[in-house]
């Protein structure tokens, strides 16, 4: 079966990101780019984690676990959406993608990546994301999960337009820090902040985009999460439904329940290998709405493995396997068929 990535990371350096600054940013010291460190060691004493800094490094991992390709988001960049000074976050989103391209899209047709966009000032997101795709062959983007906004916010409608006309995904994803806020700070274990970030980000960022009438107002709009499973997915559309018909004079922009947006066949989720709910997710969200996502190089990922779990399993059909592994991916992303 062929075998498409769809949330693989590049574990982008400092240094590899300053040289593609603009002036005069180049010029600044380049020790640490983006979000301070949050004070959690994510190490594990070098147990756990591998880099994958060069397409090289890439290609190796795609021949190892038998992948065609894989669509690679960022590490550094995923704590983007913490930065205040606006004109900082984009000349560094310029220099990210710009980076992405001279140093991994262009060497190799196997690897594809998204734009990293700067929220803070959605105007400039928009121009980087028509940029990003038109000039350096992006599949999509990226929108950060954490931070003090929801995505549903009106102030983002210019990011959601150009990604409609340009007919290109947005992948929300977070970046596995209490900096997301929602309470997370409160933890005294790392492994505590760990299990709630990433899916507390995405059931916080699907009811704002869902609820504010975002696929209603964008009908043609692919929108992903990435990096929760999908198994929270379909209580969450349930709840979402609950709340709906108590109140859908809250939420004037829609007009049919959460859950038929969420299974219109436009948003997708990637899922975990081994989790026990993927036949129910694939029967209640739909079959063509789940990707597999190796988060490899992240010390959390468990690649090659997984993709081998879930090649092994005898609880989906092989159709149904063939689709999360490759269909459903090339079709978020627009990828042809080789």
């Amino acid at each position: 079966m062929s075998v498409i990535d769809a949330d693989g990371h590049v574990t982008e350096t400092q240094d590899q990101l300053a040289k593609y600054l603009d002036e005069p940013y180049r010029r600044r010291p380049t020790h640490q780019l983006f979000l301070p460190w949050d004070g959690w060691d994510r190490r594990m004493l070098g147990t756990l984690g591998e880099y994958a800094a060069s397409a090289d490094a890439w290609l190796k991992a795609l021949d190892r676990g038998g992948m065609e390709m894989a669509v690679l988001y960022p590490t550094l960049g995923l704590f983007m959406s913490f930065l205040k000074d606006r004109h900082w976050a984009v000349a560094l989103c310029r220099a990210y993608n710009s980076f992405m391209h001279e140093e991994f899209t262009r060497k190799t047709p196997r690897l594809k990546a998204v734009a990293l966009l700067p929220l803070q000032d959605p105007e400039a997101a928009a121009r980087e994301l028509g940029r990003a795709v038109r000039e350096l062959g992006c599949v999509g983007a990226m929108l950060a999960a954490d931070g003090a906004h929801v995505l549903g916010d009106a102030r983002f409608t210019p990011i959601f337009e150009e990604a409609e006309r340009l007919d290109t995904m947005l992948g929300v994803h977070a970046s596995g820090s209490h900096l997301g806020g929602g309470g997370l700070e409160l933890f005294p274990a790392f492994i505590q902040t760990h299990t709630c970030s990433h899916a507390f980000g995405q059931m916080r960022q699907l009811t704002s985009i869902v609820l504010e009438g975002i696929p209603e107002r964008f009908a043609k709009l692919r929108i992903a999460f990435l990096e929760a499973g999908c198994g929270w997915a379909p209580y969450w559309i349930e709840r979402m439904d609950e709340e709906y018909a108590k109140r859908a004079s809250e939420a004037p922009a829609l007009k049919k329940k959460p859950s038929d947006y969420v299974r219109s066949g436009n948003i997708f989720f990637s899922c975990e290998a081994d989790e026990c709910l993927l036949p129910q997710a694939l029967q209640l969200i739909g079959e063509e709405q789940i990707v597999y996502a190796s988060d490899y190089p992240h010390w959390d990922g468990s690649y090659p493995h997984s993709l081998d779990e879930l090649r092994r399993r005898e609880d989906i059909s092989d159709a149904q396997k063939r689709k999360v592994l490759a269909d459903n991916a090339r079709r978020l992303y627009k990828i042809k068929q080789s």
